[in-house]
């Protein structure tokens, strides 16, 4: 995939729709892959099964036709291997600050609403849509209906795709999708905030007023669409996501990360301490999250945390967008720190062969800290007696 924050995202976006259960296909209609033909009147069977009309389905998929560059990108995925600092100075620009700023205030009363109706303040919708797609300019030039049916035909996940096809053509008749026309991901993502045909479908929501759900075109109709998403994802109303935190020196680092089992007054009695310094949340569930390590940027994550791990499984992605959040909604810029060298890819999959053979389960030897990755390392960094604070150092490396 193209190495940009576009493709990162859109790769992102992917592995969070693969997160999803399967969709039963009908009987008469084959999963996957055989003749085209028939593969479209089995898809044709189960729409018009599901009540939507003969004329639309036949202008949905009239035209339709397997996109071979779809079917490059899904076998190409790139794999993450920015850190947190790297990828975080390149998504939080000024220039996206300045933009996300203004785009707040002008569009005040939309936001007001989405935090009225749904509990989701501005800045954690505003953040999202600097990130997806530079506030509505790069939305992917596929075409979503061709897209859809590639994925949906190709054997290698229809059952997670077809459900997508079914609500696109739904979209069609409400009007909401041209088939021959509209443009997205290439994974069929749509719209300023790149969210796929089924939710548009379950929470669109019509902010202009036009009595259609345009998250192409229309701004308020994104921001209030993925508002109602994020509701959904379990956002609480009033309550914190992030919060960066200075640490001390000596910390049991061992239960840093994102686990459970910890509660934001627990860290600060150990001398963890609020940039800001609101303590007023201590009650709630809290994780200790060292992106590049216990001498780099600190974060407390709160449970409304998890909403940004749904939306996107990269934890990089994830820590990022909350901190963009934040930034908004008037944090300062966090503190570097002086964070320990890391390992190149090839060094991070030497480790990663080492702690396999020392029985840990890191997953595919991919150069990626990945969680699994971190958990290890996290361990054998206890055993060592070394701060077990899960970041990939060439002296860990050089001690196994």
């Amino acid at each position: 995939m193209r190495q940009n924050l576009k493709t990162t995202l859109a790769a992102g976006l992917t592995a969070f729709l693969l997160a999803g259960g399967a969709h039963a296909q009908t009987e008469a209609a084959p999963a996957c892959g055989g003749d085209f033909k028939v593969f479209l009147d089995g898809v044709r069977a189960e729409a018009m099964a599901r009540g939507v009309s003969a004329d639309v389905v036949d202008r949905a998929l009239a035209g339709a036709a397997i996109d071979q560059k779809v079917l490059s990108r899904d076998r190409a995925q790139g794999v993450f291997r920015q850190t947190f600092l790297e990828f975080s100075k390149r998504t939080v620009s000024q220039a996206r600050l300045d933009i996300g700023r203004k785009k707040l205030k002008d569009l005040a009363p939309v936001f007001a609403r989405a935090e009225q109706e749904f509990g989701v303040p501005g800045p954690i919708i505003a953040a999202f849509w600097a990130m997806e797609t530079d506030f509505g300019a790069v939305q992917g030039d596929f075409n979503t209906r061709n897209a859809l049916v590639t994925l949906s035909h190709d054997c290698r996940r229809p059952e997670l795709f077809r459900k997508q096809l079914l609500a696109a053509i739904e979209m069609v008749g409400h009007g909401d999708l041209d088939p021959n026309g509209t443009t997205g991901a290439w994974a069929g993502e749509i719209g300023q905030v790149q969210m796929l045909p089924k939710d548009i479908i379950e929470f669109g929501v019509d902010g202009d007023g036009d009595d259609h759900v345009n998250v192409k075109q229309s701004a308020a109709d994104a921001i209030l669409t993925a508002a109602k998403f994020i509701q959904h994802l379990g956002f609480t109303r009033g309550q914190p996501w992030i919060q960066e935190v200075s640490v001390p020196d000596v910390l049991p680092f061992e239960k840093t990360g994102l686990q459970p089992g910890m509660k934001a007054a627990d860290w600060f009695a150990l001398g963890v301490k609020p940039r800001d310094g609101d303590t007023s949340f201590g009650h709630l569930e809290a994780s200790l999250v060292l992106p590049q390590g216990r001498k780099g940027p600190a974060f407390i994550t709160y449970p409304n945390f998890n909403i940004y791990l749904e939306w996107n499984q990269s934890f990089i992605y994830t820590t990022s967008a909350a901190y963009f959040a934040t930034r908004l909604a008037g944090a300062p810029p966090y503190e570097r720190g002086n964070p320990e060298e890391g390992l190149s890819e090839e060094g991070m999959k030497q480790l990663q062969t080492r702690l396999q053979a020392l029985g840990h389960d890191v997953g595919k030897i991919d150069g990626i800290l990945g969680s699994g990755t971190r958990a290890a390392i996290q361990k054998e960094q206890l055993r060592l007696g070394l701060p077990a604070d899960g970041w990939a150092t060439q002296a860990l490396l050089s001690a196994l």
